[in-house]
């Protein structure tokens, strides 16, 4: 793919989003199909564009030289292992129900996506992928890994993206309205100006023994 193509088509896209819908489901509280986690991939996938964004919150930087290439081969791996994924979740969905993933009911595709999980093996990871269609609140680190995203196997790569589109800040394209931070009780800042400016401190939040702001 050129870039800025996230998928090549939209049954890709369509049964990505359906996956990461059963990794974070909706139910009492808004999950990943709110959050637009799918956009999060979407923009990641599309090229160098919208990898680190300006701490000023203007923006993203422009990645040159051999840190875009080395980009662009991070980016084509996943692609890859994208397309790959979507096929391998639309083979189980046949072998099982006779058609494809996105058109299956919720319990049908949780049932395609354990299958796939139980079939992959992962490198050493903080990530639980073991715990992936827990939902939003597991009692393992979510986002942590010692390994990168491109050694990690399919779905254990899509479980890391859903996640870090349900909780990263907006300017990736994901937790639209902030529904991530929400669920959570976080309120976050209103901007990264606002953290880089000093304005705004995490730590009331995540400092243990640090008592919050009313």
């Amino acid at each position: 793919m050129t870039e800025g193509a996230g998928f090549p088509d939209a049954h890709q896209r369509a049964t990505l989003e359906a996956a990461m819908a059963r990794i974070i489901p909706t139910d009492d509280m808004p999950g990943a199909r709110e959050a637009g986690t799918i956009d999060f991939l979407a923009r990641y996938l599309a090229g160098t564009e919208a990898i680190y964004a300006r701490p000023d919150g203007s923006g993203f930087e422009t990645l040159h030289g051999r840190s875009a290439e080395a980009w662009r081969q991070r980016i084509d791996i996943m692609r890859a292992r994208y397309v790959e994924g979507v096929l391998a979740l639309d083979r189980l969905a046949r072998e099982g129900w006779q058609r494809d993933f996105v058109l299956l009911r919720p319990e049908a595709q949780d049932a395609v996506l354990r299958t796939l999980q139980a079939r992959e093996q992962a490198p050493a990871t903080t990530l639980s992928v073991s715990d992936g269609l827990a939902g939003p609140v597991s009692s393992a680190p979510a986002l942590q890994q010692t390994a990168t995203e491109i050694d990690l196997p399919f779905f254990a790569m899509l479980v890391a993206h859903t996640r870090q589109g349900f909780y990263a800040d907006p300017i990736y394209g994901g937790n639209r309205g902030h529904v991530g931070w929400t669920v959570i009780g976080f309120p976050g800042p209103a901007s990264l100006r606002e953290v880089h400016e000093g304005r705004y401190s995490t730590r009331a939040w995540f400092a243990e023994g640090h008592d919050r702001e009313p």
